[in-house]
């Protein structure tokens, strides 16, 4: 038998820290290794396969683009590209969609989008764009820069410069802030997801929000793991009472191909002109189709029955033996756990439950269609291995 993971460290880039077992097919919320052993999914791809594996709806969608026209350059119309972005702005009220290929690269365009609007409405040295410590926004130089955790920028000097990052639920820090700087935007993930799973205080939220319309700054929420149903709403911002200018996205969105969105407001949507901004593989034909086969999915019916699984995922672990918080929102859920988490992670993977981490916390990110006898028996063995 060919050993793949001897050759994954003989000719990948080092840069990840795999668990030991090599997957090879899946359905649904079950994934399988090379030898035929089953798992259940709690992590879906970090919240990318948002129908789990092999969906049959979202394969029939991709492999009739695929038959049909694979790829064709940003400087043509393709059909796929603009019932995808009808789709969004009218589910969200946006104006307008950009499309990349990745979260890091939805939010590199919104901070483009509001240093250019804040150019021309206020002047070149309104640069700044404010987010919170503890946030993640991605990897490039620049996304780095916005993600507030210096541990992530130790080795990447200097980054893209004109960040400042106050604490998270700090309003008082917030508007400090916005005095102190000459603002283009406030960036913000409703829940902070490789932050440990935390959600933001709604009063936080909204106040920041309306800081934001009084001093002319566009707010930018992050929806790159929060988006696409995995919080019990289309949107996390929804459930906050707030109207951002700008909405970024990815993960769930392709359902397992790679595509980003960057939603514009009223106040964004032309920001952005021709040349300023483009993308070779944003927009392709085969993940819109994928991705217009997830959001055709994500109806009130079915947010409803997040909703619900949360309220079972919390009935179980809360006051669970071991287990001191559960945090998160959705299916975007942070167990914080008092053995460590790296223990009770690979107690649950030999037991056959694949979850992830979040900091100091596992972090469950199942398929949004999990069937509720598989989620009962993975939150059982996530019990035992809290225990």
């Amino acid at each position: 038998m060919t050993d793949w993971k001897q050759l994954d460290r003989e000719y990948i880039a080092p840069t990840y820290a795999r668990f030991p077992v090599t997957l090879v097919r899946g359905q649904g919320a079950m994934l399988y290794d090379e030898n035929g052993r089953g798992y259940i999914d709690m992590g879906s791809g970090i919240g990318v396969s948002a129908f789990g594996a092999c969906d049959e709806a979202w394969a029939a969608a991709v492999t009739r683009q695929l038959n049909t026209l694979q790829h064709a350059s940003n400087l043509y119309y393709t059909q796929p590209c603009v019932a995808l972005a009808r789709t969004l702005c009218e589910r969200t009220g946006m104006k307008k969609v950009f499309f990349s290929n990745s979260g890091a690269e939805a939010n590199e365009c919104a901070i483009k989008a509001a240093r250019k609007y804040a150019a021309q409405a206020k002047g070149r040295e309104y640069s700044t764009i404010i987010t919170l410590r503890n946030s993640f926004h991605g990897r490039t130089v620049t996304t780095l820069a916005a993600t507030g955790q210096d541990h992530y920028h130790e080795h990447f000097q200097p980054l893209t410069p004109g960040f400042a990052h106050v604490p998270a639920n700090d309003f008082a820090a917030m508007e400090a802030a916005v005095r102190e700087h000459k603002t283009a935007g406030i960036l913000l993930e409703c829940v902070q997801g490789e932050g440990g799973v935390v959600p933001l205080e709604a009063d936080f939220v909204r106040k920041t929000a309306a800081l934001a319309k009084q001093e002319d700054i566009l707010l930018m929420i992050d929806e790159v793991q929060t988006g696409n149903g995995r919080t019990g709403r289309l949107y996390a911002y929804m459930g906050f009472g707030i109207a951002p200018d700008i909405v970024s996205t990815a993960k769930g969105l392709g359902g397992g191909l790679p595509l980003g969105a960057t939603l514009l407001g009223e106040k964004a949507q032309y920001a952005l002109g021709p040349g300023d901004h483009g993308s070779t593989f944003g927009g392709n034909p085969v993940c819109c189709a994928g991705a217009m086969s997830v959001l055709e999915r994500l109806d009130e019916d079915f947010l409803a029955q997040v909703r619900e699984k949360e309220a079972l995922i919390r009935q179980m672990l809360e006051g669970a033996p071991g287990v001191k918080a559960v945090t998160g929102m959705g299916l975007m859920i942070g167990i914080q756990t008092e053995k460590p988490v790296s223990e009770v992670l690979s107690q649950c993977r030999e037991e056959g439950v694949l979850c992830l981490t979040a900091k100091d916390r596992l972090r469950l990110l199942p398929p949004l269609n999990i069937p509720e006898d598989l989620l009962i028996q993975a939150l059982e063995t996530i019990r035992r291995a809290c225990a």
